[in-house]
């Protein structure tokens, strides 16, 4: 049984869109015109098989994959079965996408594969810590609990991303509206107050002929000053699709003074909080650690814990496969160190996970804190520039004159 997602017109000649499940293709077809619709386009739902095949863009955004996953245990825990669960989430979620995913994964069960086999289908839609807990939920028979513990840290993660966000709104804003502001004044507005003393005999301060000098050139070049920027972004951009650039790469952001020890505190929070979930919830150590590396963004320290999944193997403990190497934080260290002698494992990943979460938000405001004024002062200072460089040769006129 798999899915199709199609598009019909029924018998007023209006569209209707949805999502049916048949053996084939043509059957999908047959149960339109049995259902007195006229089907335009008839599509396989699943957007991944196994070999890694794309049949299309089925990725859902982040809120609606938190909704469906708070729903979706809300139905298990009152007693619906997955495939039930399944049907009433397909027929409650408005996002097609969501609708189409659902399907797909609901024909996947209908065939007889287990849950986590269906979710796998589709990688890019549900994280490693999701078809995790998922595989973990089905063997203990806790899949609802489960879920409602997986959709708290859906929610939590996308609360902390969306706090980034809107404190870097402003200062970007302020950022873009300055720099339009700036570059309007030096390619239009300078131009026709500064010619004014070019064909004067008086020379010009040094000022205000970089500042000519740069006005003309935006002016005259700002077509090929764009593209070579654009081209430099794409250039970059497919240098780091190389994994080997963009190992060296992250390398040198985590040697920065302050930058390297936030993205360093930002992994480890992540590798925490995903490594407490997953063991308190029965996912074998290296299991857990497969999913903790996967949401790790750092390559060195994605490599770190590959290298410490290979300790862990031999028969070493968690909190010196993680020392091996020096990069992960000593608190996170310490905490699974005392976790692993007390049996309170889980407790103390979780406790790492808060104290460097707190510790990133502290960094972040006090970031902000200081980049606001910087930047008014950067700013302010580049008005004074332009218009020292305006003002100097009208001084100079007016003292010879005198």
């Amino acid at each position: 049984m798999a899915a199709f997602s199609y598009r019909a017109l029924d018998r007023d000649g209006r569209e209707v869109r949805g999502v049916l499940e048949a053996e084939t293709h043509r059957l999908a077809r047959g149960q339109l015109r049995d259902q007195q619709l006229a089907p335009i386009e008839v599509n396989p739902v699943s957007q991944r098989r196994p070999g890694g095949l794309h049949l299309g863009r089925t990725g859902i955004s982040a809120t609606s994959l938190n909704l469906v996953t708070r729903q979706w245990s809300t139905l298990l825990a009152a007693g619906l079965t997955i495939e039930k669960s399944l049907t009433a989430l397909i027929e409650q979620t408005e996002d097609e996408r969501a609708r189409n995913v659902l399907a797909g994964v609901r024909a996947e069960v209908l065939s007889g594969h287990s849950l986590y086999v269906a979710l796998s289908r589709y990688e890019d839609v549900f994280p490693p810590i999701y078809r995790a807990l998922v595989n973990a939920g089905e063997k203990s028979g806790e899949l609802s609990t489960l879920l409602i513990r997986l959709a708290d840290y859906l929610e939590t993660t996308q609360a902390s991303r969306q706090k980034i966000l809107q404190a870097l709104l402003y200062p970007l804003i302020i950022t873009l509206v300055a720099g339009a502001v700036s570059t309007g004044l030096v390619g239009y507005v300078v131009p026709q107050i500064v010619g004014v003393f070019k064909n004067s005999k008086q020379a010009l301060p040094f000022l205000t002929q970089a500042l000519i000098f740069v006005s003309d050139v935006i002016r005259v070049a700002w077509f090929w000053i764009g593209a070579a920027a654009v081209v430099c972004v794409i250039l970059v951009r497919r240098a780091l699709r190389v994994e080997s650039v963009r190992f060296s790469w992250h390398a040198r952001l985590l040697r920065l003074p302050l930058l390297g020890r936030f993205l360093r505190t930002l992994d480890s929070a992540r590798f925490a909080s995903t490594m407490a979930i997953l063991v308190a919830s029965g996912v074998p150590l290296l299991t857990a650690l497969e999913a903790g590396k996967a949401v790790i963004g750092n390559l060195v320290l994605r490599r770190s814990v590959e290298n410490a999944m290979e300790l862990v193997r031999e028969g070493r403990p968690l909190n010196r496969a993680l020392a091996a190497e020096k990069l992960f934080p000593p608190l996170l260290v310490h905490l699974v160190a005392s976790g692993e002698a007390s049996g309170k494992l889980p407790e103390m990943l979780s406790r790492a996970a808060g104290l460097q979460q707190a510790e990133l938000d502290q960094r972040a405001a006090f970031a902000l804190t200081l980049f606001e004024p910087l930047l008014i002062l950067v700013m302010g200072a580049i008005v004074l520039l332009i218009v020292l460089a305006i003002l100097m040769p009208i001084i100079q006129i007016n003292l010879l004159v005198h």
